[in-house]
């Protein structure tokens, strides 16, 4: 049977339930998952005078092929761009950065050190996304940046921040599609603190001063990400959920929620709903947490799914601005961007070809037997059947057709380097 066949099977299953198909998949184009470019480098960017990665990040596994210049990890991109449906965006974070060879520091980076960024996305219609560094640095070799008691170390990490929505700002004139900055920092304690409030403080005032800084909200929305610990802040974290919740809404900012951010017996899912009514918009950065923030690639398990069903049940695709973020160099990692980036696609899709509001009906009567029932009967209906047609009507491979593209691009490319 055809691609062709079996979506038509499938496609008058769900018509039974007043879904219609064709819409979803025009809606589903519509959606932009912004692509983070550290997978394909292992979060090591392009400074001159590059140093370790710290933060509480870590990057495990030696897979070979990992991009070492601009023009590798923009090839890289592009091959698994080629391997998504649809049109979307790429992620950056500050120290990607091309300088030619020159020392530049970060806070005295210019829009002009991201020109072939800008340039590249052009050629390929996307719209870039941006993030300020605040980890592998001397200056955050103490695991404290914009909460440091040092004021000239403050003084630098919000001259960097406020270099960075500029360069975000040309990046949103230039592409025509504003960008979102979204400011995390590391800081934190090992151990007990005995002080929580001071560097609180003290992040709430640099904050502060970043954001007096004046940038066309046209081109630049701002986001704030909070964490609950990392490696060496273990037991305390400056940026709290809390802490950024309330400086959000506040300052109207948005409020970026990282999947890999919480204690583990949270549900991000379950965020969603109560934060839209308070916010106008929020982001997401989705990852995949195993023992800890462990940024695994996102797979299409039950949370992924429950995410998608939150955003698209409520309305809210417009609302939740939807990137990723994760790095594992122990696979090739154009296959690590397209399985997870395909994943995030397909639960939005199965969130879609569901009966949402014939299921918010039976709640409201409280026909909690057929609301039951029929959400675990949807869970078998051939979704994947509609995925296989979207794949085949949107130019990029069905099914695991792809990992014969990776292959050949591991052959031909990654293994040259």
């Amino acid at each position: 049977m055809s691609v062709k066949e079996s979506y038509e099977l499938a496609k008058k299953q769900y018509e039974k339930w007043g879904i219609n198909v064709e819409e979803v998949l025009d809606q589903l184009k519509q959606v932009p998952i912004s692509i983070h470019c550290w997978q394909g480098d292992d979060v090591g960017g392009f400074e001159v005078n590059k140093g370790e990665l710290s933060g509480g990040i870590d990057v495990t596994g030696n897979y070979p092929g990992k991009a070492r210049t601009p023009e590798e990890l923009r090839s890289d991109l592009e091959k698994a761009l080629s391997l998504i449906p649809g049109k979307h965006r790429v992620n950056l974070h500050a120290i990607y950065a091309e300088t030619n060879g020159e020392v530049v520091e970060r806070d005295q980076l210019e829009p002009k050190h991201f020109e072939n960024w800008v340039d590249w996305a052009k050629e390929h219609g996307l719209g870039l996304d941006f993030n300020p560094t605040l980890f592998s640095h001397d200056k955050a070799a103490d695991g404290l940046t914009l909460s440091h008691p040092n004021p000239e170390i403050r003084e630098f990490w919000i001259n960097h921040c406020i270099a960075s929505r500029k360069i975000a700002e040309y990046f949103g004139k230039e592409l025509g599609t504003p960008t979102l900055t979204n400011i995390w920092i590391p800081d934190g304690y090992k151990d007990v603190p005995s002080d929580r409030l001071t560097p609180r403080v003290r992040l709430k005032e640099s904050l502060d001063k970043i954001f007096e800084a004046k940038i066309d909200e046209q081109y630049n929305i701002d986001a704030v990400e909070s964490k609950l610990f990392g490696i060496g802040s273990e037991s305390y974290v400056v940026g709290s959920h809390e802490f950024y919740l309330g400086y959000a809404l506040k300052n109207n900012k948005l409020c970026l929620l990282d999947t890999g951010h919480y204690h583990p017996t949270e549900m991000v899912s379950n965020k969603i709903s109560s934060m839209l009514l308070y916010s106008e918009k929020l982001a997401l950065h989705v990852s995949r947490p195993v023992r800890w923030d462990s940024d695994h690639v996102v797979t299409l398990d039950d949370e992924l799914k429950e995410i998608s069903l939150e955003i698209v049940r409520n309305d809210a695709l417009d609302k939740v601005m939807i990137g990723l973020d994760f790095f594992d160099a122990s696979i090739n990692r154009v296959a690590a961007w397209t399985i997870g980036t395909r994943n995030m696609i397909k639960s939005l899709l199965n969130a879609m070809l569901v009966p949402n509001e014939h299921l918010k009906q039976l709640q409201e009567e409280g026909n909690f037997t057929e609301r039951l029932a029929l959400i675990e009967e949807f869970k078998t209906y051939p979704f994947g059947a509609i995925w296989d047609y979207y794949c085949e009507q949107m130019g990029v491979p069905v099914k695991e057709a792809w990992l014969e593209d990776v292959k050949k691009y591991e052959k031909d490319v990654l293994s040259q380097r």
